[in-house]
């Protein structure tokens, strides 16, 4: 979930998206195709179709999913798309694929909400069907395409740190290790998919507490069924169907969704985690007090279910109160974001204080590591980073040798990763960046 700026936000969206030369935006996720499915309050015709709609009885009130029309990929696109799915089930399903053609029906935006209003994620998805089966539509989530500046962020920040932690990143890129990720707050799942298509040795826990979020990310929002977990620990549905196994074969097989509570889970398992991913806000736009809570069970559990040498945790983090832009002349990307308010520096602290202590020490011994946030561009959000393991030698540290470690870091990932968009471009050096 995120926040965003004041009541000049969406004029200055406009302002970047239509004035100046054009440009080839080669991320579908790009937040300048962020009008095609914000919506309007005013004008109907905006704000999409409802494809799903039902009632939380976890605290997230009515939970519904909205479509709207993407206008990428262009139809000229679309065979390419038609004739990798062709390919893939005839990969899996040998002398079959001549049984029926695929055809793709076209792509939408797809935007879970809360009480109908609060836009808690958004991904792209992908409608197709075999023309043998004409009346059977299914839904694919597109992996590649994160369209939250968050969720970006995080990713970013996440794995540009760990990077720097002498984690072999590049040995779980191409699956030559296993990575253990956790990400906590499941919503449309776009940012466990995404780690999952890009990095081959991923090991995905996604815990969700709702089970309305859980329906809403596979029935409306193209999240592989086959990840859902049983209480028991096994797969809800024990073998992907035919479609599944031709879109996911290779994904869905890394990913464990479980619906239970947040800190039931982090007390009861015994998993080392690599990295950790927080995003956990409810129907009020609340962040929970016991998920940051420095005397929470949650929180301390959390701390040994970390990497004790790399072990790296990123919390998305709304701002402490609605931020409108005071120079609408300049695009909000490039003012100094986010001022940390009481809130966000009590999370920030316990979150720190916590998992690695509330002093800096050298050796590798426990309490060495570093806490930083830094703010996201577009939305009122800031990523705080947690990191036991953050590459520096010197015993001190300031904020331009954290920035300087991280932009290294993220022109590597960026390479390893063949990333949509770029890392630098939520770790730039003009970003503020504060120290825990």
């Amino acid at each position: 979930m995120w926040s965003r700026a004041g009541s000049s936000w969406r004029c200055n969206i406009h302002r970047r998206l239509f004035s100046g030369a054009a440009r080839r935006i080669e991320d579908e996720g790009d937040w300048l195709y962020s009008p095609e499915w914000w919506g309007s309050e005013s004008e109907s015709e905006f704000n999409g179709n409802t494809v799903f709609r039902s009632v939380s009885d976890k605290g997230n009130g009515v939970i519904s999913v909205h479509a709207y029309p993407s206008s990428r990929p262009n139809k000229v696109h679309w065979p390419e798309a038609e004739k990798w799915l062709q390919q893939r089930y005839g990969e899996i399903y040998p002398g079959y694929e001549h049984s029926g053609s695929f055809k793709i029906l076209g792509y939408q935006w797809r935007v879970l909400r809360f009480n109908d209003n609060t836009r808690q994620s958004t991904v792209k998805i992908m409608a197709a069907y075999r023309d043998t089966e004409p009346g059977s539509i299914f839904i694919m989530q597109q992996a590649q395409c994160l369209a939250i500046p968050y969720v970006k962020s995080m990713v970013s920040l996440g794995l540009s740190t760990i990077a720097s932690s002498k984690y072999d990143l590049m040995a779980a890129v191409h699956g030559k290790k296993r990575m253990h990720i956790l990400c906590i707050g499941h919503g449309g799942g776009s940012l466990p998919l995404f780690l999952a298509s890009k990095i081959q040795g991923a090991e995905i826990h996604v815990v969700e507490i709702d089970p309305i979020v859980i329906s809403a990310s596979v029935q409306a929002m193209g999240f592989p069924g086959f990840s859902v977990m049983t209480p028991s620990g096994e797969r809800a549905f024990l073998e992907p169907d035919t479609i599944n196994e031709a879109m996911w074969k290779g994904i869905h097989e890394r990913l464990y969704l479980y619906e239970t509570d947040a800190e039931k889970y982090v007390v009861e398992n015994n998993n080392l985690y690599d990295i950790i991913f927080v995003d956990a806000y409810d129907g009020e736009d609340i962040f929970p007090n016991k998920l940051w809570d420095p005397h929470s069970p949650f929180l301390n559990s959390l701390s040994d279910r970390l990497h004790p040498e790399h072990g790296t945790v990123v919390v998305n983090l709304h701002a402490d109160s609605d931020i409108s832009n005071p120079n609408e002349t300049v695009s909000y990307f490039y003012q100094r974001l986010l001022p940390m308010g009481n809130y966000v520096s009590r999370v920030c602290k316990a979150y720190k204080d916590v998992l690695i202590g509330s002093k800096v020490t050298r050796g590798g011994k426990f309490g060495c590591g570093l806490g930083f946030a830094i703010s996201v561009p577009w939305v009122c959000n800031t990523s705080l980073v947690v990191s036991r393991g953050f590459g520096l030698s010197s015993g001190f540290v300031n904020r331009d040798m954290v920035m300087n470690t991280l932009v290294s870091s993220s022109v590597k990932v960026d390479h390893m990763l063949n990333l949509p968009f770029s890392c630098l471009e939520y770790i730039n050096i003009k970003r503020d960046c504060t120290l825990i």
